[in-house]
């Protein structure tokens, strides 16, 4: 800790001052045990606050003064003395040491006002800077998931399959990338339209004589998918692959006026 710089920023005043958060005034009461010249610097602004606080001018009494000057000049008789009124004096010291005080609170508050907003920069910055933070972490994990697809789509035992927009969306297009050794199907859905409300597109590994489909998974959460890259397990001796729009939750047979695409395996 920088104690010249920790005297010289305004706390210790804030805190003889009863002006600090129960939190803060530990965290003063903390330093002061620790650190001597802290402490000693709190002593001093305390013992200033007081005597600006007490100054007063000495007080002026009169008869007093009267009474010594007779005894010195000796008077005799019945000699009569004229009492004058003293002028009251402008008690001036009280007035500069209440002023003083005054100005130091004002000070004070503006340097708790400071205070105050340097705290809240302080809190919007370290806001932003969780914020970048999260984003560059998203932005790493997005190039690390990007590196892994594109090591996966480029595997020599990946077979590339097309699916063709059919009648229930003709501009529609998507693709599946089939690993038979780890019987997993990669499903390339960016070119599929978002599924309406209680809707969702289903999966289908075909054979097709006689024609059999078997459901390999739904699309689940489409919207939330960035890449829209799915992976959905298949053991299937597929001969071609379909997807349907289907009821939320899917079906056990697709839909077939709700094919949206459809493609065949070529042979390797």
């Amino acid at each position: 800790m920088d104690i010249k710089e920790y005297i010289s920023s305004g706390i210790l005043e804030l805190y003889v001052y009863g002006a600090l958060t129960e939190a803060e005034s530990r965290e003063v009461s903390q330093v002061l045990k620790k650190h001597p010249e802290v402490r000693q610097e709190v002593e001093e602004i305390e013992l200033a606050l007081q005597k600006l606080s007490a100054a007063t001018a000495p007080s002026y009494n009169a008869e007093a003064i009267l009474s010594r000057i007779k005894s010195k000049l000796g008077t005799k008789g019945d000699r009569s003395v004229i009492a004058l009124e003293p002028e009251k004096e402008t008690n001036w010291v009280s007035y500069i040491g209440w002023a003083a005080t005054i100005a130091l609170l004002i000070g004070l508050f503006f340097v708790f006002e400071d205070k105050n907003d340097l705290r809240e920069q302080l809190s919007y910055e370290r806001a932003k800077n969780a914020r970048m933070e999260q984003q560059i972490a998203d932005a790493r994990e997005d190039a690390e998931k990007t590196e892994e697809l594109l090591a996966i789509l480029r595997d020599k035992n990946v077979a590339r399959v097309p699916l063709q927009g059919q009648n229930a969306a003709p501009e529609a297009y998507a693709a599946v990338y089939w690993n038979k050794e780890e019987n997993t199907a990669y499903i390339d859905a960016e070119a599929l339209p978002e599924p309406p409300r209680g809707k969702v597109y289903q999966v289908w590994s075909l054979k097709l004589d006689p024609l059999t489909p078997t459901s390999i998974g739904l699309l689940d959460e489409f919207s939330m998918d960035d890449n829209k890259i799915f992976a959905l397990q298949n053991a299937n001796e597929s001969q071609a692959f379909g997807i349907t729009l289907e009821p939320e939750g899917g079906s056990e047979s697709p839909t077939m006026d709700q094919l949206y695409v459809l493609g065949a395996v070529t042979a390797p």
